[in-house]
């Protein structure tokens, strides 16, 4: 897909925002000032509620030691028989603040009063700022605002209320069976998952088992937004849920399994895509490996090196970074590996084999003109502030740069989705508190 401008990547999401039968969405904003630091700023409350709690729900959230207090109380929460809604902040992620779990758990019972549930019935997401603690008492206050503005139709103001420094909102659907599945996600940076700042809400009317939803989210999980990198740092609020209202019966769990991670990796590129300062995206298709995970290993380490990502950024085909990328990987934890087969293509070109590169003498020319197509925009020259911006708001294009490995000692595969590093990458992240 193509896209000219905002208004056109608006009306292409809103088209795809409508929601499952059985669920209500609905956001509100305001201001607060924060106990650590004296300056006002401004949170969203994002409520996803069911027309009645449901039984068939599941979960994945970050391997970080360090997790944040939704993520703790949302590993409860998967003990609970039912589930009747997700409340949803931005701007404070809640994590390892005195307090935090008390904090959250106040809120749950508090909207669980309001909207007629049980406080276990409420689970808890964050996303923002490490370290801060929630502002109880401002979003208490908020709760009646945003269930007040609970509508049926559209997801898309729910996409829009868990954004943070995300430069445009991401849906992605599947229909299917008189059903769909609608999917959203927020995340752009601190991003390499196991899962990404990332928070993935999917609601289907679709009905599947509690049990089988449980079984399929992780195996799915696994094959996109735990394929995917930004900068290699894993957040401490990663969260997954899946929600069904099981009221579109009929449908075969193998469709319906094909289509969430058809919606999966569709959102999991979408991050990438979005992700703080990235201007290519980069998809490394690792073939002829010995197993799955050492496919998918070789792919991270490709797109987590920071010059690989730096000549991409400048759209210098440094085949030598690709190379060592990959040698890195195999000769400090495989290194039994036979590399004697190995080739190399970018953009269906080939660049390496047999050990040595294979470089013509248009191979440069021609390689730095399909970087430059896939480049979602230029750097714009820094503000007054020395600042550097994205100069778009929206996905110009979905093209990416296009790599294969193929490892030539094995039957498995694997393909990763990465980002390069930029002048705005760091910008962003030197204030993003500021």
């Amino acid at each position: 897909m193509q896209f000219t401008s905002a208004d056109e990547h608006r009306q292409w999401l809103s088209a795809q925002a409508a929601l499952p039968r059985g669920f209500r969405v609905g956001t509100t904003r305001f201001s607060f000032e924060p106990a650590e630091v004296p300056k006002r700023f401004f949170m969203n409350l994002t409520l996803l509620a069911l027309a009645r709690p449901t039984p068939d729900f599941a979960a994945v959230f970050t391997r970080n030691a360090f997790p944040g207090a939704p993520v703790v109380i949302g590993r409860r929460r998967l003990q609970e028989p039912t589930l009747g809604a997700v409340l949803v902040n931005n701007k404070i992620s809640n994590v390892c603040a005195p307090g935090g779990v008390e904090t959250s758990e106040r809120l749950c019972a508090a909207l669980a009063a309001q909207l007629g549930l049980r406080p276990g019935e409420v689970l808890p997401s964050s996303t923002g700022v490490i370290g801060w603690g929630l502002p109880a008492e401002a979003m208490c206050g908020a709760l009646p605002a945003v269930t007040a503005a609970l509508q049926s139709e559209s997801i898309l103001p729910a996409a829009l209320g868990i954004m943070t420094t995300d430069l445009y909102p991401k849906i992605r659907r599947a229909d299917l069976g008189g059903g769909a599945i609608v999917g959203i996600a927020k995340g752009a940076g601190m991003i390499e998952p196991n899962l990404a700042t990332m928070l993935v809400y999917i609601l289907t009317d679709i009905a599947v088992p509690r049990a089988a939803l449980r079984q399929m989210l992780p195996v799915v999980v696994g094959e996109s937004f735990n394929s995917i990198s930004i900068d290699s740092d894993q957040s401490t609020s990663d969260t997954v849920v899946a929600l069904s209202s099981g009221q579109v019966e009929g449908v075969a769990e193998a469709a319906f399994r094909e289509a969430l991670g058809r919606v999966c990796r569709a959102l999991a590129e979408d991050v990438v895509r979005n992700g703080e300062g990235v201007h290519h995206v980069m998809k490394v298709t690792v073939q002829g490996a010995p197993d799955a995970a050492l496919a998918r290993a070789v792919g991270k380490s490709v797109v987590n090196s920071p010059l690989f990502q730096c000549a991409l950024c400048g759209n210098d085909p440094n085949i030598g970074r690709l190379v060592c990328a990959v040698g890195k990987y195999l000769g400090n934890h495989h290194p039994g590996v036979d590399v004697s087969r190995c080739r190399m293509a970018i953009g269906g070109r080939e660049v390496f084999a047999e050990g040595a590169f294979r470089i013509a003498p248009d191979t440069e020319r021609l390689l730095s003109a399909y970087f430059r197509q896939a480049e979602l925009y230029a750097s714009a020259p820094p503000d007054a502030q020395g600042v550097f911006k994205p100069p778009v708001s929206w996905p110009p294009h979905e093209r990416s740069v296009e790599i294969l490995i193929d490892l030539g000692c094995g039957a498995a595969a694997g393909t990763v989705i990465g980002a390069d590093r930029s002048h705005e990458y760091v910008s962003e992240n030197a204030d993003y508190r500021s």
